[in-house]
């Protein structure tokens, strides 16, 4: 009996599920809670514990435990325990939960080689996220592994509760995130119209709007507590404790009107700078819950919105709304998203469980025998032989409760040879039928998970005729997906020619049908030797603004490094011919052959992601800083000129991202990134909305750039160029041509080349990128060719200088199109 396992790896709690195919078995944890809370405590004398007494303990000696390290995965933030001065990554955290999780299940199963398991991922999550939970499971010592989208899971699971036809949303709002997608089932088959969510958002933010707007004006209202206790580490134990006991109440108003946010003195034993014993004792309604956390209700209906947008539905073509996630038990919650989006709600699934088992019921349609983790074929075939040219195609994988098996015979049979099918778990038989090419029989599936059959055929005078293969396994599934879309655009970034603007060549849209294959041809844009120094990028993005290309997410880059090949070069404009596949779960995959020197080159060697440039949220101030600063410049001098809610919306992101990088805390951070983010994604929509004005603004920026920086230095036959430029551009604004960022980067790149002549703007741009450490994916290279950098400058060495500078901003990662002249991709669009 084959074990298909799922498991939801959640911010706040986990959960382990096991389906054979047939029946499916929620694995509780050894305090026998279908969940296990995502933490991990350790004690001082080293002794380790994960789950529900983690959990308990955290509160109290919150320097030894570990918590809420999803939302960290795919960066380089560390986990630290000063308690026990051990310092972990996210990655390591939560292969402790998933080695915990897995050992729940009997040892039969665990080490059985044919064991499968999905584990869940947020729709969010993007290709460094995903690589990091992959090297969970590896450290966790997991076997198969393959991921897949929690909002797809969260379909299987309500069909398997709910087989009626109809399209229907699915709300998952967990304790670190938000997944919406829309499903349609017909006949047992779901289709995923579309899915969105948000990275941060759920029950975790719901607890720190409490800590932040009830709890610490309490304290400081009523002890003597200085204004910025919330940093101060003489309280981090109220804190945690305070937080713990907010959460408690926010659980608590799920079933009552009224809950209270407490803890006497002898749990806290923490005094005041007046040395009064502090204590907790605030009255919390639902009203003034609901009060707080409208703001990311808000949000979340919005989201929902825009994956109905996708789809091109409203809502009165959507059935019902199911909830999935812990806060989703509150019912004011529901009562309100609901209403706001007018469908009906439902609460067909387990809120709590839904996600892992959905994700055990998707693990029994995995190929595990395969490399690429692909789904099972849903059509078999049997030769039969037997001295005949016989072969039986019938549906290996149905919902339905019957399935076709069809006869396909080469050549003709005497007459009355007939054929048979019988079952081998319930008896039935469809009696003798006449063999002749396409017969076809509906054999009946008596029930979920495999059912076998036997084949018999008999020739003219009735005796039985011997079989090469007469054994057939039809599976009845829960459901079956036939379509789960992509929820993000992934793009290449390559220049349109040598020289030209940096584009995106898409590997996968947002809403393509996933699993998605093909290839591409790149060339490359500057030669590279065997053993050189430098390398080929390609660059990957994720999302789909078009201009400029570095206002997406960045989330990896393939390198094909001079030390990857030992002889040969790599000529300027040699093909690059490149495979790739996007897989159901969005992983990516790619694989770049060069004729030229017979090289093959594949991502999972050397593919930025979990190991190099990644974000550490406890350093990114300055990063945050310097982002926010740079869209909120965008946004005012665009807002001067045109009149666009959105662009409000994107200020009041700013202006939020601005105030939670200013916090010490990684979640804050992280939050902070995302706001920006989100932030460049409307204002990329209001250009799209008003792309004259926009545009206009944009020349008027260059031309007064050049005017006032460049044209001193220009010469005669540069500025003239120049001005005809601005002049060409001007009647691509006027004739809405699509030229006018192709002539606008030319600008840009014109007044840069008379730029890097000016020994003193070489000397200047080297001091600028030193103090950018978090543009660059590699902090010890970074170090290192800034001190070269030094010391030329200090010898006066100006062509070694400018050598160093353009290495520096070859390697940089985080540009934006007015400083992107030397760094990016070197690949062209084939």
């Amino acid at each position: 009996m084959k074990n298909y396992i799922g498991i939801d790896l959640g911010t706040t709690n986990s959960a382990i599920c096991a389906y054979d195919g047939e029946n499916l078995r929620l694995f509780k944890s050894p305090d026998q809670n279908d969940v296990t809370p995502s933490a991990i405590f350790i004690d001082k004398r080293s002794n380790k514990y994960v789950g529900k007494r983690a959990y308990d303990n955290a509160a109290r000696s919150p320097e030894n435990a570990a918590t809420l390290f999803k939302r960290l995965m795919g960066t380089s933030t560390p986990v630290r325990l000063p308690g026990i001065d051990l310092t972990l990554t996210p990655e390591e955290c939560s292969s402790e939960i998933l080695r915990v999780l897995f050992g729940y299940l009997p040892e039969e199963i665990r080490n059985a080689p044919d064991t499968g398991t999905v584990i869940t991922v947020p729709a969010a999550f993007n290709q460094m996220q995903k690589d990091a939970t992959m090297a969970a499971a590896e450290m966790a010592g997991l076997g198969n592994v393959a991921l897949m989208q929690e909002p797809v899971a969260a379909v299987m699971s309500v069909m398997r509760h709910r087989k009626s036809d109809g399209t229907f949303l699915v709300y998952d709002l967990g304790g670190g995130t938000l997944d919406i997608a829309i499903a349609q089932s017909i006949n047992g088959r779901v289709s995923l119209l579309s899915h969105g969510g948000i990275a941060m958002c759920g029950g975790r933010d719901f607890d720190r709007l409490l800590l932040d707007n009830v709890v610490k004006p309490w304290l400081l209202a009523n002890f003597d507590l200085p204004e910025d206790f919330s940093t101060d580490k003489r309280y981090a134990m109220l804190r945690h404790l305070a937080t713990w006991a907010a959460e408690k109440a926010k659980i608590e108003l799920s079933s009552s009107d009224e809950a209270v946010i407490t803890l006497d003195d002898s749990e806290l034993r923490v005094r005041d700078a007046s040395g009064t014993d502090i204590y907790l004792d605030i009255a919390l309604t639902r009203e003034r819950l609901d009060e707080l956390i409208s703001e990311k209700v808000e949000e979340s209906i919005v989201a929902a919105r825009e994956a109905m947008d996708k789809a091109g539905l409203s809502s009165h073509d959507i059935g019902r709304m199911v909830f999935v996630g812990g806060p989703t038990q509150y019912k004011p919650l529901r009562d309100k998203v609901a209403f706001e989006l007018g469908i009906a709600a439902s609460t067909d699934v387990n809120f709590m469980t839904a996600v892992a088992e959905g994700a055990a019921v998707f693990a029994e349609s995995i190929d595990w025998a395969s490399q690429n983790r692909g789904r099972k074929s849903g059509r078999g075939s049997l030769a039969a032989g037997g001295g005949l040219e016989l072969s039986f195609s019938y549906q290996a994988r149905t919902p339905d409760l019957k399935a076709k098996m069809v006869a396909k015979l080469g050549g003709s049979a005497a007459q009355g040879t007939a054929f048979q099918i019988d079952s081998l778990d319930t008896g039935w038989s469809s009696g003798r039928v006449a063999l002749k090419d396409g017969a076809t029989i509906e054999v009946p599936l008596a029930k979920p998970g495999e059912n076998l059959f036997k084949v018999f055929v008999f020739d003219a005078a009735g005796g039985s005729v011997r079989l090469a293969e007469d054994k057939i396994a039809i599976s009845r599934t829960a459901a079956q997906i036939d379509a789960i879309p992509a929820s993000h655009s992934i793009g290449v970034e390559a220049r349109e020619k040598i020289g030209g603007r940096v584009v995106l060549d898409y590997l996968v849209r947002e809403g393509d049908q996933l699993p998605k294959g093909g290839n591409k041809t790149f060339k490359a844009e500057e030669s590279l030797r065997a053993g050189a120094a430098g390398s080929i990028k390609f660059k990957l993005w994720e999302g789909a603004i078009e201009d400029p290309v570095s206002d997406n997410r960045f989330v990896g880059m393939f390198e094909i490094k001079g030390s990857d090949f030992s002889d040969g070069v790599i000529a300027k404009g040699a093909d690059l011919l490149c495979k790739y596949e996007v897989r159901d779960s969005g992983n990516i995959v790619l694989e770049v052959s060069v004729p030229s020197i017979g090289g093959l080159f594949h991502s999972g060697r050397n593919f930025y992601s979990r190991l190099e440039g990644q974000i550490d949220y406890t350093k990114a101030a300055k990063r945050i800083q310097d982002e926010s600063e740079r869209v909120g410049a965008r946004l005012q001098e665009v807002a001067q000129h045109v009149d666009d809610s959105r662009l409000d919306q994107a200020r009041k992101r700013v202006d939020r991202a601005s105030r939670l990088g200013s916090e010490s805390d990684a979640e804050s951070a992280k939050q902070a990134m995302d706001d920006v983010q989100e932030a460049k994604k409307l204002l990329a929509q209001a250009r799209k909305q008003h792309l004259p004005v926009i545009r206009r603004i944009e020349l008027n920026k260059a031309v007064e750039f050049f005017d006032s920086a460049i044209r001193q230095f220009a010469r005669p036959a540069e500025a003239g160029a120049f001005d005809n430029l601005a002049k060409t551009a001007q009647r691509a604004i006027d004739h809405n041509s699509g030229d006018f960022e192709s002539l606008l980067d030319e600008m840009r790149r014109r007044n840069f080349l008379i730029l890097w002549r000016q020994d003193w703007f070489v000397m200047d741009r080297l001091k600028w990128l030193s103090d950018r450490p978090f543009e660059f994916p590699d902090a010890a290279e970074h170090e290192k060719l800034c001190r070269l950098g030094r010391q030329a400058a200090e010898s006066n060495d100006m062509d070694t200088l400018r050598q160093i500078v353009g290495q520096l901003d070859g390697i940089r990662v985080i540009t934006s199109s007015e400083d992107d002249m030397l760094a990016g991709s070197n690949i062209l669009v084939g």
